[in-house]
C-alpha cells in the first residue's frame, strides 16, 4: 500500500500562506509535579520559564525568532474543569526530534535510567522513533531522520 501523495497541488498555494514548524504543545496535567520532572529530568528539555503553575520548556529554534516549547500546565489553573478525567487522551502522542547520535544516546540514558522504550523504524519516509510514556500515560516520541529511505511505491 502506497503512502506517497499523489495530488501534486500544494493547497498552501491557493490560501497563500502555509505551517512552517511547530510553535507550541501544550498539556494540562494529571501530575504536575510528574510531568514536569520527567521532561526535564529524563528527557532533558530545558526550562524555558516557570510561571509557577505552567512550565515551558525550549523544544528549539522556531520560525522566524518564535521559539518551540512544550507547555505543561497544572490541572488547578482551571478549578471549574476540575481534575483531567481518567482514561486515553485525544493525543495521540508528542514528537520531539533529534540527531541520530542523541537519539542513540537517549537510549542509552533509557537503558542505564531502567526506564522502558520501544523503537520503530520508518523505511518510507527515513525516520526512526523511540517511544517512551510519561507520567500522565502520553507517548513521547524521540524521532531522528537520516535513516535509509526505502520508497513506498
Amino acid at each position: 500500500m502506497s503512502t506517497t501523495n499523489t495530488n501534486t497541488e500544494n493547497p498552501a498555494r491557493k490560501r497563500g500562506f502555509s505551517i512552517s514548524g511547530l510553535g507550541e504543545i501544550a498539556i494540562r496535567c494529571v501530575d504536575y509535579k510528574a510531568m514536569t520532572a520527567f521532561y526535564r529530568d529524563i528527557l532533558g528539555l530545558e526550562v524555558l520559564a516557570d510561571r509557577g503553575r505552567i512550565v515551558f520548556f525550549r523544544l528549539g529554534n522556531g520560525v522566524e525568532g518564535h521559539t518551540s516549547v512544550l507547555a505543561l500546565f497544572d490541572p488547578a489553573l482551571n478549578p471549574e474543569r476540575g481534575q483531567p478525567e481518567a482514561g486515553p487522551s485525544t493525543l495521540h502522542h508528542v514528537a520531539l526530534s533529534l540527531s541520530q547520535a542523541d537519539q542513540s544516546a537517549a537510549c542509552n540514558w533509557f537503558d542505564a535510567s531502567g526506564i522502558s522504550y520501544k523503537v520503530e523504524e520508518f523505511p518510507w519516509i527515513g525516520w526512526r522513533g523511540v517511544f517512551v510514556t510519561d507520567p500522565d500515560g502520553n507517548t513521547v516520541e524521540l524521532v531522528s531522520a537520516g535513516w535509509p529511505v526505502i520508497y513506498d511505491a
